[in-house]
């Protein structure tokens, strides 16, 4: 077992958890296929991904529940490979609270400290204390039963959190809530850690759950780390077609690399001849198949051969679909030879539509509002 903090090298600050080259493999599945990543002491990092991914086996090595095939997991600089569960420096948080039915609130954020030996005056401190963090103080005597959806949680974070661990994690613990809840509780639990300072690694398959709570968001897929930073970064700059079909809704339109200009932009050819303009990455090259991912809100809608509008990208399509969601209205277009397109449009101060289905318009969009990636990453 080796001991020892650890700096992060590009910021300097304390790395509290690194998976190094860590691997699990069942039978002839491989479930995480070697990942490393380091988490930073406070922060909250959410492991986002779809199911069969490797997110929650992942969680599962860390809490020690599973054992690395391959790799070695450290928490402030202590090697935990071999170091059983309730030896570690966490704590976990269920989808399923699993609290205790016959005993009270109290009694069940209270457990921890009572069968690690603390006293009846300090459980009960420590207590008062979690009860009002989490804002239950005045359930303190209620039974588990008597509770809604959303108290039960915080008795389970309060659960979790009284022994102050150095990292909490948290396996879709909103998942059973419903949506309204589930969004209040996400700004609940991001409000408590912050308070806290503890650091939190947070699994879940929702890109926008992900996007509100967390520092930094893991994509994963396949067992593997896809993409790791923060939540803009991810949404404005993917770096692979899994990444921008994932968080949030996007546009591809696929193609070949027809020229790349001096000032950067690359000329791409698509179906039917037309040709799109893009910033073009570094690592592409004419004659290259790309796509080009470009999200809903990137695209505007005019008349037909309306003058005026400033794009290096037009093309002319039908409304098929439109979606009012509030602030917005999401249309779905036929263009051709493009294919199906999604344009967000939002309504301002106004509530009517400006377009209606069945309509003819022409939809553009600047160089700049696609991110061109590799066509089979």
């Amino acid at each position: 077992m080796s001991t020892g903090s650890i700096e992060s090298a590009s910021t300097g600050a304390r790395t509290i958890v690194r998976l190094d080259h860590v691997s699990k493999v069942f039978g002839q599945v491989s479930a995480v296929d070697d990942i490393s990543l380091d988490v930073l002491a406070g922060e909250f990092i959410a492991l986002l991904g779809p199911s069969g991914c490797g997110k929650t086996t992942t969680l599962r090595m860390l809490a020690g529940f599973e054992v690395p095939t391959g790799g070695s997991i450290m928490i402030d600089g202590t090697e935990m490979n071999d170091v059983p569960p309730e030896r570690r420096p966490v704590n976990t948080v269920f989808q399923h609270y699993a609290l205790f039915p016959h005993m009270s609130v109290a009694e069940n954020v209270g457990y921890g400290p009572r069968i690690r030996g603390s006293s009846r005056e300090d459980t009960q401190q420590r207590v008062t204390e979690m009860l009002r963090i989490v804002r239950l103080d005045s359930l303190e005597d209620r039974r588990i039963s008597q509770l809604s959806g959303g108290q039960a949680q915080r008795v389970a974070l309060a659960r979790a959190l009284i022994n102050r661990p150095l990292v909490l994690l948290l396996d879709e613990p909103l998942g059973a809530l419903d949506l309204k809840l589930r969004r209040a509780m996400q700004l609940e639990l991001r409000g408590i850690q912050q308070r806290l300072g503890i650091t939190f690694v947070y699994v879940t398959h929702d890109q926008e759950e992900a996007m509100v709570m967390a520092d930094r968001i893991v994509l994963m897929n396949d067992g593997r780390i896809i993409q790791a930073g923060v939540p803009s970064d991810l949404y404005h700059r993917p770096n692979s077609v899994f990444a921008a079909q994932f968080l949030g809704e996007t546009n591809l339109i696929r193609g070949s690399v027809s020229a790349i200009r001096a000032d950067g932009i690359a000329v791409i050819r698509i179906a039917g001849g037309t040709l799109v303009q893009a910033v073009v990455p570094e690592w592409a090259r004419e004659n290259d198949e790309v796509a080009v991912a470009i999200r809903p809100e990137g695209l505007r809608l005019t008349s037909p051969g309306s003058d005026g509008v400033e794009s290096t990208n037009r093309a002319t399509g039908v409304i098929t679909g439109a979606t009012y969601l509030g602030s917005l209205v999401r249309y779905v277009l036929a263009v051709d030879p493009i294919g199906p397109i999604i344009v967000d449009e939002m309504l301002g101060t106004s509530i009517v539509p400006t377009h209606s289905v069945g309509e003819s318009v022409q939809v553009t969009w600047g160089s700049d509002s696609g991110v061109v990636l590799r066509s089979d990453a």
